[in-house]
């Protein structure tokens, strides 16, 4: 009946409610007058004829002194504390009001404990009666409102909280607070729990609840880390609310729920970054992304941006990602007010000719070398591409670069760089190997490369797999049970790299601090948990995820390093490692290049990976030929397309 009257009263138009409200102030002040006489002396009827023109005046007098301080602009259904001062300070002005007309006429024979009682019986009075409508038109869970807690009771908790019931597709049953001075009280009307009592997480699951949202805008990535940790086993869907300066910044609202980030999983908190090592290669320079429409070229050309880059050259050879990230950007300049000269350029940086008119028309000052194949099973079955892209691009580029006199190069590599089992990570060291090369042989370029392990979120991430996954429903496919990875945010590697070419003196293989390495098993699991959901296993038959072990792929390693030898030294940034490791010298790397060009364009694949060998420490492949045209070709059995063993 309730939920009809609330109904029935919301279809009312405001005006008309605010005049009913009116008229119901006119009948509660004389109201208030005839109780308050009453308490004080039960036989004052008899002066009735004598008063009349008090409870006339009086009226007369509070309700246009209401109407001036508010009280019929407020809205019930959202009535606040701030609702209830003015209806005291009110009530106080009204007996005021009375006092007076008691001093200054005898038509109120009576004490001077009138007004006081009068003026709390009003309060009551009114501040009840709004009340009572407050609880009649305040938003309430309809059947379909899905059971949820809040975790946060501060200000962006109880706002949430406000968004919430008015939406009505989430109900709050439950506040979530650390606090011990919240815990056991009620707040919005909602009673504040504490999460690390397990039996009331316990009575929340079995009452439906399966959602809760992380309100603590403010929290560091290690307290968000703590507090999923609290609710994960419970498989609780868990989603959070945007960071505090995304909302005050204007980039986001406080009811954009979202779901739990792989960063708060790994409850990694990043060094904030030295603005002067930003700056120095790029502010007022002109700068040239290769692979600018990758992950993390785009992100390089984002900061690049921020950092006030005169002109950015985006170089890519793939005409939609080129596009895409044209549009992305310009829309980045104009929000953000920049004035960047924005050149996007099609192109291979294994083309000769066209690196040569890049460089000779845009007097570039600093490279990122950001092009690159980089998955390892798709190059392990394509490795003359990858050899092709990796390699000989790279030493294109940087040659280019070196005869225009640009001021720093900086390569993007990685941790599979390291001791290699497969054609990327040993092509990846090669590319390093030029770079070193080249740098020995002296000119303006300081050359430098930065190593470091998965980004978060990168379009070869097993995180957006694993997301697509289940959302499917399942099953999450993992490797292998003890492969283990280092992860990083796309934003924070590439803060790093700029600060890591900054202090580069010629040569340098800086190496990223990446903390401690993660299971991927785990990894999975958690984001099973995170999403409200449970594993599927011998354990929990009737759970909604499996887990399936695939068997690692061709050319992948359990656990990446990144480090080939000891010699390793800090810098002046506690996140950034400078390595000191072999090197071939440019005459003897120039031979080996020759050889190995020449058994790409024959397609002979024994001498491709006796080069590899030979030039690559470390570097050790499977005994199994991957190259599909390779094998094809070679295939005793035609159409297997299975790998050719090497004897």
């Amino acid at each position: 009946m309730v939920n009809r009257l609330n109904s029935y009263l919301l279809g009312v138009p405001f005006q008309v409610r605010r005049a009913l409200t009116f008229l119901a102030d006119l009948i509660l002040i004389p109201v208030s007058l005839w109780v308050a006489l009453i308490l004080l002396d039960p036989a004052w009827p008899q002066h009735i004829g004598r008063a009349a023109g008090v409870f006339i005046l009086l009226t007369v007098l509070t309700i246009p002194l209401f109407a001036q301080m508010g009280l019929y602009r407020a809205i019930i259904r959202y009535l606040g504390w701030q609702a209830m001062l003015v209806i005291g300070g009110g009530a106080l002005l009204s007996s005021l009001l009375l006092w007076a007309m008691m001093l200054l006429t005898d038509l109120m024979p009576m004490s001077h404990a009138l007004p006081v009682v009068y003026g709390l019986t009003l309060m009551v009075m009114l501040g009840g009666g709004r009340i009572l409508m407050w609880s009649v038109l305040s938003d309430r869970p309809s059947g379909s409102s899905i059971p949820m807690v809040v975790y946060g009771a501060g200000a962006g908790g109880r706002q949430l909280v406000s968004l919430l019931r008015s939406g009505g597709h989430y109900w709050p049953v439950a506040f979530f607070d650390d606090s011990p001075r919240l815990q056991g009280r009620y707040v919005e009307g909602i009673e504040v729990m504490d999460p690390r009592d397990r039996d009331m997480l316990m009575k929340l699951r079995s009452r439906g609840v399966r959602d809760v949202f992380l309100c603590v805008p403010s929290a560091s990535r290690a307290q968000r880390r703590r507090i999923l940790n609290l609710l994960e086993p419970l498989s609780f869907h868990i989603r959070t609310v945007p960071a505090l300066d995304e909302i005050i910044s204007g980039h986001a609202r406080l009811d954009e729920v979202r779901e739990i980030q792989i960063e708060d999983l790994l409850g990694r908190g990043p060094v904030p970054p030295n603005e002067a090592l930003l700056e120095q290669c790029i502010h007022g320079k002109a700068v040239l992304v290769t692979g600018a429409a990758g992950s993390i070229g785009s992100e390089l050309c984002r900061q690049i941006i921020d950092l006030g880059a005169d002109k950015l050259v985006l170089l890519d050879h793939s005409e939609f990602g080129l596009y895409r990230v044209e549009g992305e950007l310009r829309h980045y300049l104009k929000e953000q007010r920049r004035k960047t000269q924005l050149i996007p350029l099609l192109g291979s940086i294994t083309d000769q000719v066209r690196m040569e008119n890049v460089f000779s028309t845009y007097a570039i000052h600093t490279v990122y070398h950001a092009a690159a194949y980089k998955h390892v099973p798709l190059v392990e079955h394509n490795p003359l591409e990858g050899l092709k892209g990796n390699v000989f691009g790279t030493y294109i580029t940087a040659d280019c670069a070196r005869r225009h006199g640009v001021s720093h190069f900086v390569l993007i590599s990685t941790d599979k760089a390291v001791r290699p089992t497969n054609v990327m990570g040993a092509s990846k060291r090669l590319a390093e190997l030029v770079l070193q090369a080249m740098q020995q042989e002296g000119g303006k370029t300081v050359f430098s490369m930065v190593r470091f392990g998965n980004v978060l979120g990168s379009s070869g991430s097993v995180v957006p797999l694993f997301h697509e996954q289940i959302r499917r429903g399942g099953p999450l496919t993992v490797t292998h049970m003890e492969i283990t990875r280092f992860f990083m945010t796309i934003t924070e590697a590439v803060q790093l790299v700029i600060q890591a070419g900054a202090m580069a003196e010629g040569g340098d293989v800086f190496v990223l601090d990446m903390g401690e390495p993660v299971k991927i098993d785990d990894l999975a699991r958690h984001m099973v948990r995170l999403s409200g959901l449970e594993i599927r296993d011998q354990n929990n038959p009737d759970g909604d995820i499996e887990i399936v072990y695939t068997g690692l792929r061709p050319g992948e390693k359990l656990y990446e390093e990144l480090l080939i030898g000891e010699d390793v030294s800090g810098t002046e940034h506690p996140k950034i490692m400078r390595a000191v490791e072999e090197m071939l010298p440019m005459a003897e790397l120039r031979k080996r290049l020759d050889v190995l060009e020449s058994a790409m364009v024959k397609g002979d694949q024994p001498a491709v990976r006796s080069i590899l060998l030979e030039c690559v420490k470390g570097y050790k492949p499977g005994e199994v030929i991957e190259d599909r045209v390779w094998v094809e070709r070679n295939d005793p059995q035609p159409g297997t397309a299975a790998g050719v063993t090497v004897h």
